[in-house]
């Protein structure tokens, strides 16, 4: 299991360096990538006049641009919740960026009042992310939350 303290220690020395969303979440996006084991993708999906647009990522291509509602990344953001998934072909309108994805953990990001992004996360092992996993990945959401500026994001 990963160490998600260390995870979110790191994240807040990544932004007293520089709080800016896009180095920030640049480098917890490799972090993560490095930190848990047996993914394909680590990275975000930044609310961009209203639909996900990608962002700063680890791993193989992705899609570039979301609508609310529509895959997991959608339906995290449509639904402002956490959206943990067991295996994705089971998931309606599930969008297959990466065909070897089996599983996937979305988390909303907030600033301001709003949702300014998403964590997403895939793996090629069915049932990959355990509650274990779910409740890091939102603390360490939380600290993005605190710390980063979106203030330039066009949401």
């Amino acid at each position: 299991m990963a160490d998600y303290e260390l995870i979110k220690e790191q994240a807040a020395a990544f932004a007293e360096a520089e709080n800016d969303y896009v180095p920030l979440l640049a480098n917890v996006s490799a972090l993560l990538y490095e930190a848990i084991d047996r993914l394909n993708w680590a990275g975000f999906y930044l609310m961009d006049r209203g639909s996900l647009l990608l962002g700063p990522f680890q791993g193989k291509s992705a899609c570039i641009r979301i609508q609310p509602g529509k895959g997991v990344c959608g339906t995290a953001v449509a639904e402002d919740r956490t959206q943990r998934v067991p295996d994705v072909h089971a998931f309606p309108g599930h969008i297959a960026c990466d065909s070897a994805s089996r599983s996937e953990i979305v988390v909303p990001i907030h600033s301001g009042g709003r949702i300014v992004g998403v964590l997403d996360i895939d793996s090629p092992e069915e049932d990959r992310f355990s509650p274990e996993d779910e409740e890091g990945l939102k603390a360490l959401v939380g600290v993005i939350e605190q710390v980063a500026d979106f203030s330039r994001l066009r949401a």
